[in-house]
């Protein structure tokens, strides 16, 4: 054995190690469990819990009661489920073929070839966006896609105020059911996220004054999870935001306990090195419920990584199995205002690296920065935080919808560059596959 191989051998986790954690997790007087526990009671246990919110979860439930609130939204939800069984939406075929012909006449004048044959589908990517705030906005874009031909995300982020959306009349049933009709996976960003007073600094200073990740302080911990498991029970939102390491372990905890809950990691924990990602990983397999689930379902970096970032995590999270539970979310354009120098575009690197890590998206945060920086009103990350009422008084909702549709023009932008590159996409299903 070399000098480094003996070195090496001391990184292995002693047995002795491994029953004192065991013991204090199981110990009956562990503070911390028993809190969580607490919560989880209060809910009726881990396996009402998980009925619940099964139930909860399932859309004609759904409908059911946008009925019962006579919600405005019904009717749009309907208008989505009736032009998707009438084929209204392109077919991803089509859209394949329209984006490799307009290469192909380039390319012939170039004096090259397309091979439309050519798509490698065991590194598909989903095209998502950030952030859906308002149903209002999700018809539009379903419009602007049927009309103009265009993809509609497979995965939409929320960073919507949850108490404001949740009451009777707002958007939040009407989002769940959408996502289910059109075939695409969402998050959700709960209330409790430091900016509920919890912390020293006011508002939106919070995010601004923290590095590494958003205070949760004190009990702020419990109140994560007691709101996560209501909304969870009440409504069947499964995956949420997270973005504090306190909240994470307990997430964690939640699904080795039994829950089948749900989290990927905010860009706003910082998660900007091979290191970190490691982290994460070690704890979602050590704290993983039955048959290796894990309730991480991904990680969105920080916008500072680069190729090598994600060539490291990918070989780590390979070597931990959990390539397809795990998915790595990678901004290819971000807010104009308030988080990154602009222009930010990254989306030959995005294109570049998927044709070697399996399981990423490409989000879009931001519309294209050319398009953005002739825009009177500019994408803004302070804008996510601002609520309804303040958004219509200031007459400033149109303008916000614009930002938005930007993004989705970005992603079909990211779409069909992938495309040319020979790389699959992941769409919303139910829509165009």
């Amino acid at each position: 054995m070399t000098d480094r191989d003996d070195t090496r051998a001391r990184l292995r986790i002693q047995a002795a190690d491994v029953e004192a954690v065991n013991a204090f997790l199981s110990d009956p007087d562990n503070p911390f469990v028993n809190s969580l526990l607490d919560v989880v009671d209060k809910y009726g246990g881990v396996e009402t819990i998980n009925r619940t919110a099964d139930e909860a979860g399932k859309l004609e439930g759904r409908l059911e009661r946008l009925r019962e609130e006579r919600s405005p939204y019904l009717a749009g939800v309907e208008w989505l489920a009736e032009q998707r069984d009438a084929g209204a939406f392109v077919p991803l075929s089509e859209y394949r073929r329209a984006v490799l012909a307009e290469a192909g006449s380039a390319d012939a004048a170039a004096g090259q070839a397309t091979d439309p044959a050519a798509v490698d589908e065991a590194h598909a990517v989903t095209l998502e966006i950030s952030a859906l705030q308002f149903f209002p906005w999700l018809m539009a874009e379903a419009q602007q896609a049927i009309e103009a031909r265009e993809l509609m995300p497979g995965r939409f982020i929320r960073e919507r105020n949850m108490a404001e959306q949740s009451k009777p009349g707002g958007d939040l049933l009407a989002v769940c059911a959408a996502m289910q009709v059109i075939g695409a996976s969402h998050v959700e960003s709960l209330d409790t996220r430091g900016i509920d007073g919890a912390n020293l600094m006011v508002g939106l200073e919070t995010i601004a004054g923290y590095f590494g990740g958003i205070g949760e302080p004190n009990e702020h911990v419990l109140r994560w999870v007691d709101e996560y498991l209501h909304y969870f029970t009440e409504f069947g939102v499964r995956e949420v935001l997270n973005f504090n390491i306190g909240t994470i372990l307990a997430a964690f905890v939640l699904r080795k306990l039994g829950v089948r809950n749900e989290f990927k990691i905010s860009v706003f924990l910082g998660v900007d090195n091979p290191w970190s990602v490691l982290w994460l990983l070690v704890g979602a397999r050590l704290l993983g419920g039955e048959g290796g689930a894990t309730s991480l379902s991904g990680i969105n970096f920080s916008n500072s990584v680069d190729s090598d970032t994600l060539r490291a995590a990918s070989a780590a999270r390979e070597a931990l199995g959990l390539r397809s539970e795990v998915r790595f979310e990678h901004h290819v354009t971000e807010a104009y205002k308030s988080i990154v120098r602009q222009p930010y575009e990254r989306r030959s690197e995005v294109v570049e690296i998927a044709a070697e890590v399996p399981n990423i998206s490409a989000e879009h945060e931001g519309g294209d920065p050319d398009v953005e920086a002739g825009r009177k009103h500019r994408s803004d990350i302070l804008d996510y935080f601002i609520s309804e009422n303040v958004i219509e008084a200031a007459g400033a909702m149109e303008a916000l919808q614009r930002n938005y549709l930007d993004k989705h023009a970005a992603l079909n932008h990211t779409a069909a560059d992938l495309i040319r590159a020979g790389i699959g996409i992941r769409a919303a299903a139910l829509l165009h596959e």
